[in-house]
């Protein structure tokens, strides 16, 4: 398979070139910023609301800003898209969701403890939503009489208010985004520039904001977490500088050229779901010589379905290789060293349960796992405990215990519109295509077997195959999935965050493990990265935020070891 994503030398558009000859580094980027729109995006420190709050049974203030944080928002239209064929196969009822606020998709909140008013070293929390790749108006985090706990594993709010830094909660454009003049106006790259454009109005207004904007740790789950790394890998990409022009982003001038820094200081990333490109093929690669039509939501397993399935798992390797990422002791990351390295991070976490006193069922008997708001009980035949040691970890018997944690996804998961009989948006494929367009196939399987006419994507509509179509300079889809994705980025000119927290799920389906080990491997593998923190969380499902003491005691050392901003 073409390889797009590690593509230092990629073609770029020709709209794209010209402002890629201009890149600035980190360095050369000054405090002051003179974009077209700084003067309207200044912050009035005066203009806030104070929220009292009980942290840990103590009144707490805290001072709410809200903000507009470009200078040319999109205004969107009260009624949003359907989000398509939900996870578990039913169908839509068509009726859309409201939005109130027709600018909430660029509106940020601000949160200051008042005792932080003063402190110009603390770290920004921006949180991310974007769940599913969908995207997320701006939403409270912090309400008026609201109980939050700093001692708590699963509440980061109550957390960061307790370390007094700076917090903000974030609207961006993304999946479904329908703006007001019936164009799709959350296509990619428009969550990662509506993100970056935050950034930037924080350095913008550094000196009037508490905290600091050289500080800035962004943080999401699912799609939220694969857009904080994506943030967290592309700092400073001047490939994404006419897209922040276009919403009028802080530090942009009329030409084009950035003089403010979009780099952030750490992610701290949950389940992200990224490296879309190639993660049907990953999960296919790790879960096809499993695959059944019991195992799969709604036994949607086709003879056609199982056909994709080995087409897709029998390309990973090859595209694994091509990365040329190295393991911690520098062998290369292959397909076979990438299972070694499942089953190792699977192995840590199993000593560290043991240390903690967590009771291993024997073989034959039942976990207890999490399933929302209650445990499921699953049979053990995969992991073999004796006397506190681990004896044995069956692994393909590991990923089919994943399975009955949770039923495998369609084939293929993320790409699945318009092709192997699927109807309806299915996948993460309403990311991407043009503004007029509902959705656009984006991997080579999908687009070769697309099914429908009409659609401006395939063989059928563009005459192309696949690898012919991403040959072209002007190929859309292969630049929108090159700036959502961190793996283009990690390794090369862009300025990555130096910290970076990644966490996924030891019973999670939702994406691959190798997509989550090949992230982990990409950060490791960029020299210019200070610590990369991960974990193959023990028995979590698809989820994140439930091990808060953990990741801000992390975070908390790291701005330490950095020391003044």
């Amino acid at each position: 398979m073409t390889n797009l994503i590690r593509r230092n030398t990629v073609v770029r558009a020709t709209f794209i070139s010209a402002i890629a000859a201009a890149m600035l580094t980190t360095t050369s980027i000054p405090a002051t910023a003179a974009g077209a729109f700084d003067d309207a995006l200044r912050f009035d420190a005066g203009a806030f609301d104070t929220l009292t709050v009980d942290l840990d049974g103590q009144a707490v203030e805290v001072r709410r800003y809200e903000v507009v944080y470009v200078g040319k928002p999109i205004e969107m239209d009260a009624i949003q898209p359907s989000r398509g064929v939900p996870p578990n196969g039913a169908p839509d009822n068509g009726e859309g969701r409201p939005l109130e606020d027709p600018l909430a998709f660029h509106k940020m909140i601000v949160y200051v403890p008042t005792t932080s008013v003063d402190n110009a070293d603390n770290a920004i929390i921006l949180h991310v939503n974007n769940s599913g790749w969908f995207s997320s108006p701006v939403a409270d985090r912090i309400e008026e009489g609201g109980s939050y706990s700093s001692t708590s594993d699963t509440d980061p709010i109550g957390a960061a208010l307790r370390a007094g830094y700076v917090i903000v909660s974030a609207g961006t454009r993304s999946r479904s985004a329908l703006a007001a003049d019936g164009t799709f106006a959350g296509k990619a790259p428009a969550p990662v520039v509506d993100a970056k454009a935050i950034v930037r109005y924080l350095r913008l207004n550094d000196d009037v904001i508490p905290g600091s904007a050289e500080r800035i740790v962004i943080s999401g789950t699912s799609g939220g977490g694969a857009l904080s790394a994506a943030v967290a890998a592309s700092g400073n990409d001047a490939d994404y500088y006419p897209y922040l022009a276009e919403i009028g982003a802080a530090g942009i001038d009329a030409e084009g050229n950035s003089s403010l820094a979009d780099d952030v200081f750490a992610t701290i990333a949950y389940c992200p779901i990224t490296d879309l490109g190639h993660a049907d093929i990953a999960y296919e690669w790790q879960f096809a010589g499993i695959r059944t039509a019991q195992n799969t939501i709604a036994n949607d397993y086709t003879e056609l379905a199982q056909e994709a399935s080995k087409t897709l798992a029998d390309a990973y390797p090859a595209y694994l290789e091509s990365l040329s990422l190295k393991t911690e002791d520098g062998s290369p990351l292959t397909s076979e060293t990438m299972q070694q390295a499942i089953l190792a991070a699977v192995r840590r976490e199993t000593e560290d349960a043991i240390a903690r006193g967590v009771a291993i069922p024997a073989i034959g008997e039942d976990f207890e796992l999490p399933n929302r708001d209650q445990t499921m009980a699953v049979v053990n035949d995969w992991l073999t405990v004796e006397n506190g040691a681990i004896v044995d970890i069956d692994y393909e018997k590991y990923l089919g215990f994943v399975t009955r944690a949770a039923a495998l996804k369609i084939v293929p998961a993320f790409d699945a519109t318009a092709n192997t009989d699927h109807e309806g948006l299915r996948g993460e494929n309403s990311l991407f295509g043009g503004p007029d367009v509902p959705y656009a196939n984006f991997t080579d399987y999908s687009w070769n077997n697309n099914q429908v006419q009409g659609d401006g994507a395939g063989p059928d509509d563009t005459g192309l195959q696949w690898a012919d179509y991403v040959a072209q300079d002007d190929a859309l889809v292969a630049e929108q999935l090159r700036l959502i994705d961190p793996m283009s980025h990690l390794g090369t000119e862009s300025d990555a965050a130096p910290y970076w927290y990644l966490r996924h799920g030891m019973i999670d389906r939702d994406t691959s493990f190798a997509v989550e080990l090949g992230l982990y491997y990409a950060v490791l593998n960029d020299e210019t990265v200070e610590d990369a923190n991960f974990r193959l969380t023990w028995m979590r499902p698809h989820s994140g935020n439930y091990d808060v003491q953990e990741a801000y005691a992390w975070l908390a050392s790291k701005l330490a070891e950095a020391g003044n901003p």
